[in-house]
């Protein structure tokens, strides 16, 4: 397998994903996150996976949408850091995130906060946002041709955020029409993909 890899020059990508679905805490995200990314990184040893020619897609450890207890950027980094660290082998060399349902603005504060943590991170933490990163792109264009520029001038400000939270050096926008838009949630109950 090893060989195929390589020979096709394809990359994994394992896309574990623990919803946000539900009113759980960030404790109980936390350990269930810890057990699925185990079981994924048990199996992909059993099938000899090279994990330095692969990528994690995992979601972050957040509480639950119908949580009462919300958690800062910093609770947040802290405790995805931490199962990271206890399941990721350091061989793999990058994980991007899923926003999980995460607003815009939440999402990117979440991953520079993650990357602004000062411990052990063996790995290339960035994001692969789907949906928090095309919103308010796909709002702004609305698939109408005179709104292309605007589109892209959108498409720059999330790019620009997202490239500074990966380097844990995001201290906003700047932009409040994007600000604004980029706060509002992405969660789709019982989110089909």
């Amino acid at each position: 397998m090893h060989f195929f890899f390589c020979a096709c020059r394809l990359v994994p990508i394992v896309e574990p994903e623990v919803l946000i679905d539900g009113d759980h805490s960030i404790e109980k995200c936390a350990a269930v996150t810890e057990r699925v990314l185990a079981a994924c990184y048990k199996a992909l040893n059993d099938q000899h996976v090279l994990l330095e020619g692969s990528l994690l897609k995992p979601n972050m450890v957040t509480p639950g949408s119908e949580a009462s207890c919300k958690a800062s950027p910093e609770e947040i980094a802290k405790y995805t850091v931490r199962t990271l660290q206890r399941t990721v082998p350091p061989a793999v060399p990058g994980i991007v995130f899923l926003s999980g349902g995460q607003s815009e603005e939440e999402a990117t504060q979440n991953l520079n906060a993650i990357n602004a943590l000062d411990t052990v991170k063996p790995w290339t933490l960035s994001f692969s946002f789907g949906r928090a990163l095309q919103a308010t792109v796909l709002k702004t264009w609305s698939g109408k041709k005179e709104n292309v520029d605007a589109a892209q001038k959108a498409l720059h400000v999330r790019a620009k955020a997202n490239s500074e939270a990966t380097l844990g050096k995001y201290y906003g926008t700047g932009n409040q029409e994007a600000t604004a838009t980029g706060k509002e949630s992405l969660h789709v109950k019982d989110y089909n993909y």
